[in-house]
């Protein structure tokens, strides 16, 4: 408990320098913070954190990797923020909210343990990719390799650099669920060529929940001499870690997943040495060039989401990194412990915690994931992830912190059924 006692008294020292709140504001995350501080037994405990959240119960919400709903401090601040900005808005935007994203800027790069001056607050991981896939120079003929795993649109924005520049996008077959992870890294070591000039790496494969061997991934392709792009869209505050125990270089990921920060916020890291060799996505002046804020250059936004980051922060330093993926694992590991062993369930996410936190992939043999995600939404209110891909399919399941042990094993119940039975006819 003294770890735990030591994030909560900080989320409470933090709550108003952090982000300067108003002063009539301070006693409402103040509360917050004396309810986290009072003696709780575990279930004591996470139950006022899942009160934390607004979200209904009328649906069991599994899918919480596409995008999580925020604690109520974070939609507060959110809509506090919303309007303070409409008051006086050029003057307030620019010349009292705006500079405020400095302080967040900071907080973020405390997080991954790098400096403010390499962090860019994006709108999601999708923009912090893209602007890194497209601002890198590349010459006709260069490869760019990735995985067959990796993210749609990442996969899309290579395709397009190869149709209008005549690169060559490279994938290479991932195992599913490997009992060593090292065979994810001899399957990029074997895909790589001599014309292999970046390598786009999921830290969580967002389709498995598989934890790829990262720093492995990124000291292969630096002995290689190859740029490796990180996508940490569902990594980043899931589980802890740190910049150095990853040793990349260019890391993106969304802040309104794991974070729970407002919709639309994403943050981008660039070693300070390569920002000026990265080409932002919009135009920047020139005096930009080793200035990480080029890579914010998107004309008029909106100062609220990115000051809410700052609640999303505190919220997550009260519960604690490291107690906040022991709990997700918990609740993954309830749901995969109990149906591994079914005949006919086929589970596609390794179960090692050092290989997977809270997401998970699942398959009833027989049965097609997208009418079995409409049974359990419209039969039992259970909204999951169907996955349909050319190596597999099933169902990603993603709990979240305010998931009860009732609804996993809720879930986990009706799968049992379907898996014995079959889906009830129509």
């Amino acid at each position: 408990m003294d770890d735990l006692s030591n994030t909560r008294r900080a989320f409470l020292a933090n709550a108003g320098a952090v982000l300067g709140l108003a002063a009539a504001t301070v006693p409402h995350l103040a509360a917050l913070a004396h309810e986290l501080q009072q003696p709780r037994s575990d279930d004591d405990f996470w139950a006022f954190v899942q009160q934390s959240f607004s979200s209904g119960r009328g649906i069991v919400n599994l899918n919480n990797g596409g995008v999580s709903p925020s604690p109520r401090i974070v939609t507060e601040a959110l809509e506090r923020y919303t309007w303070q900005q409409e008051d006086t808005t050029a003057y307030t935007m620019w010349q009292i909210l705006e500079p405020q994203s400095e302080r967040i800027r900071a907080e973020l790069a405390a997080l991954f343990g790098c400096e403010a001056e390499e962090i860019a607050i994006t709108r999601n991981a999708s923009e912090s990719l893209e602007i890194l896939l497209f601002g890198l120079d590349l010459k006709r003929g260069d490869e760019v390799l990735t995985s067959t795993h990796d993210y749609p649109r990442m996969i899309t924005t290579l395709r397009q650099r190869e149709q209008r520049e005549g690169l060559v996008l490279r994938q290479v077959k991932l195992p599913l669920a490997p009992k060593d992870p090292a065979a994810i890294l001899r399957a990029f070591e074997a895909g790589i060529t001599p014309k292999t000039r970046v390598m786009l790496v999921s830290h969580v494969v967002n389709i498995t929940g598989q934890i790829t061997p990262l720093r492995d991934l990124c000291e292969l392709g630096r002995a290689r001499g190859i740029e490796v792009i990180v996508d940490g869209a569902h990594s980043f505050a899931q589980f802890p870690f740190t910049r150095d125990e990853l040793r990349c270089d260019y890391f993106a990921t969304s802040l309104h997943k794991w974070l729970f920060a407002p919709k639309g916020t994403g943050m981008l890291y660039v070693k300070r040495d390569r920002i000026e060799r990265v080409w932002p996505l919009m135009a920047a002046e020139k005096k930009q060039a080793a200035d990480i804020r080029k890579f914010e250059e998107i004309g008029t936004h909106p100062a609220a989401p990115r000051l809410a980051i700052g609640e999303a922060i505190l919220f997550h330093r009260a519960i604690g990194a490291e107690r906040k993926a022991a709990r997700l694992r918990t609740l993954a590991r309830r749901w995969e412990t109990r149906l591994r062993d079914i005949p006919k369930v086929r589970i596609h996410t390794p179960l090692d915690d050092a290989q997977s936190c809270a997401i998970g992939t699942v398959e009833i043999e027989g049965i097609e994931p997208g009418p079995l995600q409409q049974y359990l939404f419209n039969t039992h209110r259970i909204f999951v992830t169907p996955i349909a891909h050319d190596e597999f399919k099933g169902l990603r399941i993603t709990p979240s912190v305010y998931t009860t042990f009732e609804e996993i094993d809720r879930f986990a119940e009706v799968m049992e059924v379907v898996a014995k039975r079959g889906l009830p006819a129509a």
